[in-house]
């Protein structure tokens, strides 16, 4: 979803969130010495937002301009004192940071310079609560021997909460990370206070959840359906994606689903889906490309047979019969031209 070699990081900072008596707040930003050590922070801080499957945008119940990380980060976007608002971000996350399982935790926030997202270069402003590290070994030379040193530090694989704010049109596009959702909701519901972005990427993403979930749950409900039939009507749907740059809802439902009785069932399910998701499908959008291809990963066409056999469909499922022999043993007949 976004792309970093072009990015360079123009500030940083950090300070350590715990109770009164052990919390720091950092008076000045970290310098940058040398282009690999950006290039690591770079990977550590920015990689993991490819894994990001929507996009959010700040929200407010009254008045957008009362939302107080939204003008933070304007202020940031403005040129504003990097190292004061910065302090201003720690102070408003340790305000609701209240409950009783909320981990202490280093807060990172860092300027950007040229992210790309979609295929545009945006500033951008990271924001990062660490709350779990992992142990490594760290060896050294001294003189003539080798020292160990047990140390605790960050990898960068899986960051505990996360958002990169992109400087487009206000409110801003957010891609969010919280990996520790058990404990509380409070990094997205009240320090971030987000919503999903009306966007070809959620309306790609929800469209796709949306067919996937019918044609699994809904489809055998109501149709004699066997395994493979639902196999080939996943693969039509993320080829129907994969083909076409805009959405319209009438073209998906009589190339994919063809069948009158099976659309009529389709656009139903579609009412009560969207009643009980509280959301609205657009008949028409663009494709978003990124979020097909992530998309397309759960889209499984694998027919599992027991704990023997695994079935990979991608194509012609008339090339595929099942039946039940005299001895009451289901099987699958597969017709194929070459073997490889």
């Amino acid at each position: 979803m976004i792309e970093f070699n072009e990015a360079a990081i123009r500030k940083l900072i950090f300070h350590k969130i715990a109770d009164d008596r052990k919390s720091l707040v950092n008076q000045k930003t970290y310098d940058i010495e040398y282009e690999f050590e950006e290039e690591i922070l770079k990977k550590i801080f920015l990689k993991p937002f490819n894994t990001c499957n929507a996009t959010y945008q700040f929200t407010h119940t009254i008045d957008l301009e009362l939302h107080a990380l939204y003008k933070l980060a304007k202020s940031i976007f403005n040129a504003s004192d990097f190292v004061n608002t910065s302090q201003q971000i720690y102070h408003y996350l340790k305000s609701v940071s209240k409950h009783q399982n909320i981990k202490d935790g280093d807060l990172f926030v860092i300027k950007f310079d040229d992210v790309k997202f979609n295929g545009q270069l945006y500033n951008a402003i990271g924001i990062y609560k660490i709350e779990n590290k992992d142990n490594f070994i760290e060896i050294t030379s001294k003189q003539q021997d080798l020292e160990m040193h047990l140390k605790e530090g960050i990898n960068g694989r899986k960051l505990d909460k996360a958002c990169l704010i992109l400087q487009t049109e206000e409110p801003y596009t957010i891609l969010v990370i919280d990996n520790a959702k058990v404990e509380t909701d409070y990094w997205q519901n009240e320090f971030l206070s987000v919503e999903l972005k009306d966007d070809n990427i959620n309306a790609t993403n929800q469209f796709l959840q949306f067919a996937k979930s019918y044609i699994v749950e809904q489809l055998p409900e109501e149709f004699e359906t066997s395994k493979s039939d639902q196999i080939e009507l996943l693969n039509r749907s993320v080829q129907y994606f994969k083909k076409n740059d805009t959405f319209h809802q009438a073209a998906f439902e009589e190339e994919v689903l063809v069948d009158k009785n099976i659309i009529e069932s389709f656009r139903k399910y579609d009412e009560t889906y969207q009643l009980d998701n509280d959301f609205d499908f657009q008949e028409k959008f663009e494709i978003s490309a990124p979020a097909v291809k992530k998309q397309a990963k759960y889209f499984k066409s694998v027919l599992k047979l027991d704990k023997n056999f695994h079935i990979y469909i991608h194509g012609n499922t008339s090339l595929i019969q099942q039946g039940v022999d005299d001895d009451g043993r289901k099987f699958y007949k597969i017709y194929y031209q070459e073997e490889s």
